[in-house]
């Protein structure tokens, strides 16, 4: 599925409905280029759960953590892993065990460790708008998750 995102708003509207068609156990894939939006969308995400302090990268940190209203979300960034077997020695396998909405950013710096997604979305660049490609992975979703987007029910 493909979404046109006029802007920065958009971006995290979609992030927002994501949020309420996905279950509480996810782990999403989240590619583009540097400034694409990926963050923006993991800010929809926990804005919409209830999220009101700040939404940064954790491009430095490699994890940020959070928990609102009684769901986990740990959004990752891994633009910096220099070898995927780091993500043994950060206890990565603790994070994805959990009851938890996973969003990683640069999953490809992590192949060869990190499990098959749930969901992809691809962020890119089309002339002055932004495009969200969307790939539903889990083959026990497909058919069933809906996403309310623009007052539209779309079924990924």
């Amino acid at each position: 599925m493909n979404i046109t995102l006029e802007n920065t708003e958009d971006t995290e509207a979609l992030g927002a409905a994501l949020w309420q068609a996905l279950p509480e156990k996810c782990l999403i894939y989240l590619y583009g280029d540097l400034g694409a939006g990926k963050t923006t969308l993991v800010r929809g995400l926990l804005r919409a759960a209830g999220h009101q302090g700040a939404v940064k990268s954790p491009t430095y940190t490699l994890v940020e953590e959070y928990e609102v209203n009684g769901r986990l979300l740990f959004h990752f960034d891994l633009y910096r892993l220099k070898d995927p077997e780091e993500l043994e020695w950060m206890g990565m396998q603790d994070y994805l065990n959990q009851a938890a909405l996973v969003c990683i950013e640069w999953p490809q710096m992590g192949q060869g460790f990190l499990p098959s997604a749930d969901l992809e979305v691809s962020l890119n660049y089309l002339q002055q708008q932004r495009t969200a490609q969307i790939n539903v992975l889990a083959k026990s979703w497909h058919d069933s998750i809906k996403l309310n987007w623009k007052n539209k029910d779309l079924l990924l």
